[in-house]
């Protein structure tokens, strides 16, 4: 394995007719290199001759294959004496998953990044079904696990469901943002408003988190791989994310993790000196069809990565599988663009990087393995050409495939039944509940007084002097005391209070009009046992003697009506009126049952 500057080998150019292989400078690949093109047509082949090669060179890299076929294919091209330099990333394989806890050792300084990079994969895989407000609590979460030691993704539905491990966590916060949000904001959430969000975030979550091949990776609170290990030493990250094995949401979220984790990786080599950035190696990193894992935050990595030398190689099928971000990123930001055959739309878009040498019909009329280019050559951009990709790289005469595979099991997987057994253990974990559990209606840290309802007939039900002239409150009022905020709004003008017997009256009649009368006849029957109880003889009919049943024919009559003042009056008169004192419970007016009796009634409220 030489340690010189090579050159990596991946076309060949027409030159006086003869065919020339050409590669790309290792320094080149610094500025990223970015591949597109229908499917067929060799995208595939030329990531992995890129890839044998620095496999061969002893170079590190890593590759995310959603594919599976050239992850598989890779393992065939390990030499025995790099057996022990290859992390075999394949959540299919069941029996022995991998750890890989994002959640992880991060930096204070870093976790904002690891939220943002988290949210965005997930607005990424859903990105519909987001509220402002259900962000905005995951968000908080995610920053709230990052500070509690041995968090995992798992935490997420657990801080929102258990009242005790969600304490445990606020109290153990230190960034005083976030611990505002849960002991100010969340824990007065009413309950409507968290139902609102929560739920909607558990059930997301919860479709990663139910799922065993998922969870018995993202659950262990240990990774068993450092990936900055992986940078600095020269070691091979093959991420095996076959869509149709481990399905293509996980297989998305899973790429999406790896990504903002490398990303993280690379970004911790900023504290590392001039002098020492100058030895540290390459990591070169292969995502094929890459708008799958890829968010607005790649368009950061795709700025920042080449200072921490971390080279891009990207590939996929056409440009608007892209956030406009990231679209804006990659051609502002990639040396090396290899173009195969792509679609009229897509045309249109690459002839403004190749002309005048070449036209949309040019493009849309590639064959197969044959490719427009522009690469970076010694740091200065070419002028665009022609050529056509080189056949894959024979296999070697000996695979190491299994021991590849047996290697990686030892060093980096666990039995399931081992993790299984920890993570239920961790599930069945009982945190102690404490006074405040930060809850929606649970009032954070400060628990809101309880008053006590007075038991009728006691000293504290009785009204207090000056104040047993306030009239009852009708049937059906609200019984919710207003907040203490909204009594600084007093009305400029105060509503005169209903007559005492007609309160009472309301009262006595039990509240019929939101209760079980559904007819007149239930009104008269209910009168009737109201006339009864107050002494007052009752004939046949549910009325009052003397007192003659309404005929079909007659008037009724209508209920008594009282003279008000104008309404600029009343503000004048109201302070002078005097409130009349409430007749006993006994004490039911006859007149007003008359007046009630004698009048059709509304329909009843339902």
């Amino acid at each position: 394995m030489a340690d010189t500057p090579y050159i990596n080998y991946f076309a060949e150019a027409d030159s006086r007719g003869k065919r020339i292989k050409f590669g790309i400078k290792v320094d080149d690949r610094a500025k990223h290199f970015y591949v597109i093109g229908k499917s067929g047509l060799g995208k595939s082949t030329l990531l992995e001759n890129l890839a044998i090669q620095d496999i061969q060179h002893g170079e590190g890299l890593a590759f995310i294959d959603p594919h599976g076929g050239t992850a598989e294919k890779l393992l065939d091209y390990i030499p025995a004496e790099r057996l022990k330099d290859v992390v075999y990333f394949a959540p299919h394989d069941l029996e022995f998953p991998i750890a890989f806890n994002i959640l992880e050792d991060i930096g204070k300084d870093k976790r904002y990044l690891v939220a943002n990079g988290l949210m965005a994969t997930f607005k990424k895989i859903w990105p519909d079904v987001w509220s402002a407000r259900m962000e905005y609590i995951l968000n908080n979460v995610l920053l709230a696990l990052l500070e509690y030691p041995g968090s995992t993704i798992l935490g997420v539905n657990r801080m929102l469901s258990d009242a005790g491990f969600r304490a445990a966590v606020v109290n153990n916060l230190q960034d005083p943002s976030v611990r505002a949000f849960w002991v100010d904001e969340f824990a007065n959430y009413t309950e409507r408003m968290a139902a609102e969000s929560v739920p909607a975030i558990q059930n997301k979550i919860g479709q990663f988190t139910s799922n065993p091949l998922i969870r018995n990776i993202i659950g262990q609170a240990k990774s068993t791989f450092d990936i900055r290990d992986v940078m600095d030493k020269k070691k091979i990250l093959i991420m095996n994310l076959s869509k149709g094995r481990v399905g293509e949401i996980n297989a998305n979220l899973l790429g999406g993790m790896l990504i903002t984790k490398l990303y993280l990786a690379a970004m911790s080599r900023a504290d590392a000196s001039a002098a020492e950035m100058r030895v540290l190696p390459p990591l070169y990193f292969y995502v094929d069809e890459f708008q799958s894992f890829v968010n607005d935050t790649f368009a950061d990595i795709l700025s920042e990565a080449r200072k921490y030398k971390l080279a891009l190689t990207i590939a996929h099928q056409y440009i608007e599988q892209m956030p406009e971000t990231v679209r804006d990123a990659v051609f502002g930001n990639v040396g090396t663009t290899v173009c195969f055959r792509v679609g009229p739309l897509d045309a249109e878009i690459m002839e403004k990087l190749f002309a005048p040498k070449f036209t949309v019909e040019d493009i849309v009329n590639l064959g197969k393995t044959q490719v427009y280019l522009t690469m970076m050559i010694d740091g200065v951009g070419s002028a665009p050409f022609s050529a056509r990709t080189i056949p894959p790289i024979p296999p070697p005469a000996e695979s190491y495939r299994n021991l590849v595979i047996e290697n990686s099991r030892a060093c980096f997987s666990r039995p399931r039944a081992e993790v299984e057994k920890g993570i239920g253990d961790w599930l069945a974990l009982k945190f102690e509940q404490p006074a405040s559990t930060f809850s929606p209606g649970g009032g954070g840290e400060r628990s809101r007084p309880i008053r006590r309802k007075p038991e009728e007939g006691s000293r504290e039900s009785r009204p207090r002097e000056g104040h047993g002239d306030r009239p009852s409150r009708p049937p059906g009022a609200s019984s919710h005391a207003r907040p203490r905020s909204e009594r600084a709004s007093v009305p400029d003008t105060v509503p005169l209070a209903r007559p005492a017997a007609q309160s009472l009256s309301l009262k006595a009649l039990g509240g019929v009009r939101g209760e079980t009368a559904k007819n007149l006849n239930e009104l008269r029957n209910t009168l009737k046992d109201v006339l009864q109880k107050s002494g007052a003889p009752v004939r046949e009919g549910g009325h009052a003697e003397n007192t003659p049943a309404p005929s079909s024919g007659s008037k009724k009559a209508e209920p008594r009506k009282q003279d008000f003042p104008p309404v600029s009056q009343r503000q004048e008169q109201a302070p002078s009126r005097e409130v009349p004192t409430p007749p006993q419970k006994k004490e039911v007016p006859e007149d007003v049952l008359r007046g009630l009796l004698n009048v059709e009634m509304p329909p009843f409220d339902k």
